[in-house]
């Protein structure tokens, strides 16, 4: 499920926007013609997200996806979590009573946590817009009060604060989802809830045969006390402020969000920033002064991207959602400033993007082209937030597809070329495909002669024109 035919880059938005954004794609937009148009406003990844439709319909978005364009699609799976179960819609107003059980009740929870509650602990569903406090426990039921009025929905997330409840990792359906992905080669896999980088490493484990990158969602409190190993195992780690929010004082969550933003900058490992960064626009056109200082802080702290969920899955207004997120980012833009720290010497692909920073800063450089086989050095470049596109020429649909996540980086997948001048040859197929123009000063990277990796050892300087015209009077 390969054949894509679409250049990345060659939208309106893709060509003016470094901020990559990744929408969440539901019954508002799953459309192919709402894809193209999300696509053309701004939208470089597509999100499903598995706690709602089928495979049926998760192969429908798939199959339209990669039909639009060259993006990237993640596949989150639930994890370890628990939802609500209801046959029907519950209204509930405040100071209810209500009977919960884990099956057969009017109200049953997907989990048996029963022996993990006490009395005076407090359950809150759907991203804590609705809360409840036991009461009683009884029969393997639980007795709830209900603290303020709401609607309890099926599938609902529920969180329970400061308890941990050890969840099994993955469910049967967990397990389905992945083989699908196996099969319709799905790029990221997104793991919700978690906890530790055991988690990272035992779905790595269950995905060998097919090696899709792995997103770690941080979402929890133990996921936030584990952050610095969950990111060193993780090949991208998603912020996910709406369970965060819920399991850990609001207050901290935007202090959470910078320093988990900060270290996966630092490691230069991809970074999204997600939930309610629009809600308003699910049924308004345009967004609060709110959202948009949300968007352009997190873009500011170093968000490689940033994520529409429910504005783009189910909302009135998905392509004006995008449209907005576009225009903020393009602003924000202008303003960050790189925060990594130059390291003590870790491989020599490290080292050449240090040179390409400093050069990038000093010299009136056009473009910045790294020929990378796995993307690493086109992410160890782009984590300085350079001013400079910087062009990642690959040579497979996998990296490629994962590079369109990164900020800045505006991926291409070529044939291994077997022309003796590496970089002449890059050259001409960038020219011919409008990535580069005859006049620009473009810095190139690339590994030569070596079968190790990270070790991008070549740092060349050409004005394209004379270039191409050198090789060809050579």
């Amino acid at each position: 499920m390969r054949s894509r035919r679409h250049d990345p880059g060659t939208t309106t938005e893709g060509l003016r926007k470094k901020t990559k954004i990744l929408c969440t794609i539901g019954p508002a937009s799953m459309n192919p013609s709402i894809m193209r148009r999300l696509h053309r406003a701004g939208m470089n990844g597509v999100r499903i997200n598995t706690a709602y439709g089928d495979l049926n319909q998760y192969a429908v978005i798939v199959e339209n996806s990669q039909a639009t364009a060259e993006i990237p699609v993640v596949l989150d799976i639930k994890g370890p979590e628990v939802r609500t179960r209801v046959s029907k819609p519950l209204k509930v107003k405040r100071g209810d009573e209500l009977f919960a059980g884990f099956s057969g009740e009017e109200l049953s929870f997907s989990h048996n946590f029963f022996d993990k509650l006490r009395v005076g602990d407090r359950i809150l569903i759907d991203n804590g817009t609705l809360e409840t406090r036991v009461r009683g426990k009884e029969r393997e039921r639980l007795r709830l009060v209900v603290l303020n009025d709401g609607t309890i929905g099926d599938r609902k997330g529920v969180n329970i604060p400061h308890r941990r409840l050890d969840l099994p990792g993955l469910s049967k359906r967990d397990l389905k989802i992945i083989d699908f992905a196996r099969r319709t080669k799905v790029d990221f896999l997104a793991l919700s809830f978690t906890r530790k980088a055991e988690d990272v490493l035992n779905l790595r484990e269950l995905t060998r045969s097919f090696e899709p990158a792995i997103m770690a969602k941080i979402e929890n409190s133990e996921g936030v006390r584990n952050m610095e190993q969950i990111i060193d195992c993780a090949d991208a780690v998603m912020v996910a402020r709406g369970d965060l929010g819920v399991e850990m004082p609001s207050e901290r969550v935007p202090l959470i969000q910078k320093q988990i933003i900060g270290r996966c900058n630092q490691m230069g490992k991809i970074v999204v920033t997600a939930t309610q960064m629009l809600e308003s626009m699910m049924t308004n056109p345009f967004p609060t002064r709110a959202e948009t200082s949300d968007v352009a802080n997190a873009i500011l702290d170093g968000s490689d991207a940033v994520m529409l969920s429910g504005e783009t899955s189910v909302g009135r207004y998905p392509v004006e959602s995008v449209t907005a997120m576009s225009r903020i980012a393009r602003e924000a833009e202008l303003a960050v400033v790189s925060k990594v720290q130059a390291e003590e010497f870790e491989n020599i692909s490290t080292v050449i993007s240090d040179s390409v920073r400093r050069i990038a800063q000093d010299m009136p450089l056009d473009k910045i082209v790294t020929i990378t086989r796995s993307g690493y050095t086109a992410r160890m470049i782009a984590r300085f937030r350079l001013k400079q596109p910087v062009i990642a020429v690959t040579y497979t649909p996998e990296a490629r597809d994962r590079l369109q996540m990164v900020w800045g980086v505006k991926p291409l997948a070529i044939e291994r070329p077997k022309a003796k001048d590496l970089i002449f040859h890059v050259a001409k197929i960038l020219l011919k495909r409008g990535f580069v123009d005859e006049d620009d000063v473009v810095l190139f990277t690339a590994g030569v002669r070596t079968t190790q990796e990270h070790a991008s050892n070549l740092l060349e300087i050409h004005v394209i024109r004379e270039l191409l015209a050198y090789r060809r009077g050579g």
